[in-house]
């Protein structure tokens, strides 16, 4: 019997599988979910940045018709810190002291019949403060300092020593200001309590650190806390944490005996869910005449919460990793001051640290006369510069040339301000992005019944950043189904545990436990078979037996086997289930040196002569991401990040207050991001091969599409103009 095999669904450019519901309405975020009999809660936040609450009334909040409550740290019931993480610790624990750390802090909560009711309460609640001065600038020398915060400082070689014996030297600073996360879909919680047992909907990019964080808070065992997120609004890292409004949600439903739902608004979103930290770097580059590195210094200062931290996000790791050079110091310091405490934004660390880094390396290419493609080649890291091992998987150099070969860089003229057309200055850009490896332990479970079709499921999240789709390919190809049999769950706690959904490590991590979920599957479907005197594969060599098509089969002999429905039947089962975890692999046990992704990017931005106004004309991105299981979500994500790029070249900016620590423009018609007419049609393309450190061979797509985008355009502004911008975001104020 002939039988023509489906053609592979792995790495096929499959549209999103819940693309239709999310068209069509039917996707349920938290901020949709309703129940009967549902309060709802708004919060009250500072209008001071340092101090302490004297006292805050609320008579005239109260008196709102359909008010069930107002609570102040005053009166608010007692609720503990939640558990750290392994990743950071949990926020304190909102409403629980009079202490002013941050304008915009939490310091009271409305409940009401109505939106609209609890709104109007927040309104009337008045607060007196005893106002202290706050700490709001890097440069303050009352700012307490952390130094190496992450426990990441590197000091190879002797640095200084090789700085000093350099032929060139290129020293300067750079900046990169705070930058708020900003996803489209508001950060909504919805809670509601059952005696003890706490249900949450909730917009979170880690459904298991929520589950724990607030049976911690409550004092409530772990078992009896469920925490929902099939569908999230984008999250940019702003979903890692548990913030306190999550907590204040629980607290309301727990307080009123309902069902609670609390929305942030967009002002909210600015200080509530932390933002992407500012940075003060400076670089040094030290190289011999044919453009050897011989010593990097990066050192980095940003700022940090006065009574909070944010994860382990190091600016100056990239200059350990990035290039072949013996001698490196990196160094990265905080300063506590009265913000809101930063947190991961898409491509932590590794943005900021880019810009500082790709810029010098520009600027060094230009003081050795030498091309900035031909510099980085001339420094490439054959094996990883502080480990010593060779990669699991590096496609550096192939980004660099086939990318270059692409664009058409060969053809540029070099001279800054050489290129122009009538009014307008046309420069070309390049930037190397060397990006961080994550991967955490994941568990899954795959489940087949007598119709044939897959269940497989774990409690990750999906952002947009396509998990279902590429989960669903992946769990078809190893149980050797059609997609369309296939159905993929996530986004609730009562699955098997999962890591975040950031650091672009959740296909990776969770892409390792389906692939060990559905392995352990189909054994378990092939010991039953060959066990079975009835089967048609009784006594065959497991080994010998694949599936596909829906089949266990004979290699080789696809009409010798059978269906999984009939090994289900004749075993009277309705259904057969495998759980499995995987756990990253290790650097001792392999012999390899983990790889993040790579990247090369090549821009032509034109810049008017007279008005200064900058447009980005053209972008090339060469990508080396591993095994792309799907290349258009692997593209969209490209393009996406991409878009974030060119938004922190050229318009994002937090602006805070010097003197009240208000931010300024906590609104989308006033914090600019980069809008279709900034974007233009974006060339991407992936090369390399599947990666060694997980059964799959992928590596993570999610957030190297911004990395390295803002010094490449930095370093088209110089080649248009022959002015040296080294300070974010790139205005037409800083070339006129």
């Amino acid at each position: 019997m002939t039988v023509l095999e489906p053609p592979p669904v792995l790495g096929a450019a499959v549209d999103r599988v819940d693309g239709p519901a999310k068209a069509h309405g039917a996707a349920e975020y938290s901020i949709d979910v309703a129940y009967p009999h549902m309060a709802h809660a708004a919060l009250v936040r500072s209008t001071i940045a340092a101090g302490r609450l004297r006292a805050v009334e609320t008579d005239a909040a109260l008196a709102v018709p359909g008010v069930l409550a107002v609570l102040t740290p005053f009166n608010a019931p007692r609720v503990e810190r939640g558990p750290d993480t392994w990743a950071w610790h949990q926020p304190p624990p909102p409403l629980q002291d009079d202490r002013i750390v941050h304008h915009g802090q939490y310091i009271a909560m409305a409940v009401a019949e109505t939106p609209d009711a609890a709104l109007e309460s927040a309104r009337r609640v008045v607060a007196s403060y005893e106002p202290a001065d706050p700490i709001l600038s890097l440069d303050d020398p009352r700012a307490p300092e952390v130094t190496d915060p992450f426990g990441s400082d590197v000091h190879r070689g002797d640095a200084a020593a090789a700085m000093a014996g350099a032929d060139v030297v290129h020293d300067a600073q750079y900046t990169t200001p705070d930058e708020t996360n900003n996803p489209l879909g508001l950060f909504a919680t919805v809670a509601v309590w059952d005696g003890d047992r706490l249900t949450v909907h909730d917009s979170t990019q880690w459904p298991d650190s929520t589950r724990e964080a607030l049976a911690g808070a409550f004092g409530v065992p772990e078992s009896g806390v469920r925490v929902l997120a099939p569908y999230v609004g984008g999250g940019f890292g702003a979903g890692l944490r548990v913030w306190p409004h999550v907590v204040l949600a629980a607290l309301a439903a727990r307080h009123v005996g309902r069902p609670v739902r609390l929305v942030l608004s967009r002002p909210q979103m600015f200080t509530g869910v932390g933002h992407r930290p500012a940075t003060v770097q400076r670089v040094r580059l030290g190289a011999r005449r044919d453009g050897t590195l011989v010593a990097i210094e990066h050192t980095s200062v940003q700022p940090v919460a006065v009574n909070d931290d944010n994860g382990p996000e190091s600016v100056t790791t990239v200059s350990t990793v990035g290039y072949a050079c013996p001698n490196v110091t990196a160094v990265d310091v905080q300063r506590r001051l009265n913000i809101p405490v930063p947190t991961s934004m898409r491509a932590p660390g590794d943005a900021q640290g880019h810009f500082g880094l790709e810029c010098a390396m520009d600027e060094l290419a230009y003081a050795l006369g030498m091309d900035p493609v031909e510099l980085r080649l001339r420094n490439y890291a054959e094996r990883h510069p502080q480990l010593g091992l060779p990669w699991s998987s590096k496609a550096l150099r192939d980004c660099y040339t086939h990318g270059a070969d692409w664009f058409g860089w060969w053809d540029r003229d070099p001279r800054p301000g050489s290129t122009r057309r009538g009014d307008i200055l046309v420069g070309y850009g390049m930037a190397g992005v060397s990006f961080f490896w994550f991967q955490a332990a994941c568990s899954a479970r795959a489940t087949i019944d007598r119709t044939g079709q897959a269940y497989v499921c774990s409690a990750a999240t999906d952002i947009g950043t396509g998990t279902y789709t590429v989960m669903t390919q992946l769990a078809a190809d190893r149980l050797g189904l059609p997609l369309h049999r296939v159905r993929f769950g996530l986004g609730d706690t009562e699955l098997p545990p999962a890591p975040m959904q950031g650091g672009s490590g959740m296909t990776a991590s969770l892409g390792s436990a389906v692939h060990a979920a559905c392995a352990a599957l189909v054994a378990d479907f092939i010991r039953r078979a060959v066990a079975d005197p009835e089967s048609p594969l009784h006594g065959v060599d497991p080994a010998e037996i694949t599936v596909s098509a829906g089949r266990l089969h004979r290699t080789g002999d696809h009409a010798r086997g059978e269906p999984y429905a009939a090994v289900l039947d004749r075993l009277g089962l309705t259904e057969l289930s495998a759980d499995a975890s995987a756990a990253p692999a290790t650097a001792e046990r392999t012999g390899l040196a983990p790889a993040g992704p790579f990247a090369a990017r090549f821009v032509e931005v034109h810049v008017d002569a007279d008005l200064g106004t900058i447009r980005v004309a053209r972008l090339t991105t060469v990508v080396d991401a591993g095994r792309i299981l799907n290349p258009k979500t692997a593209r969209s994500q490209i393009i996406g990040g991409t878009t974030g790029g060119i938004g922190m070249a050229l318009l994002e900016e937090t602006v805070t207050d010097p003197n009240t620590g208000r931010i300024a423009n906590a609104t989308f018609s006033d914090y600019l991001v980069a809008v279709n007419a900034d974007v233009p049609d974006l060339d991407v393309e992936f090369v390399g091969g599947p990666d060694r450190f997980n059964p799959v061979g992928v590596k993570g797509v999610g957030e190297i599409g911004l990395v390295g985008v803002a010094p490449a355009i930095a370093n088209a502004v110089f080649h248009a103009t022959g002015r040296r911008v080294r300070d974010l975001p790139i205005t037409l104020d800083k070339l006129l």
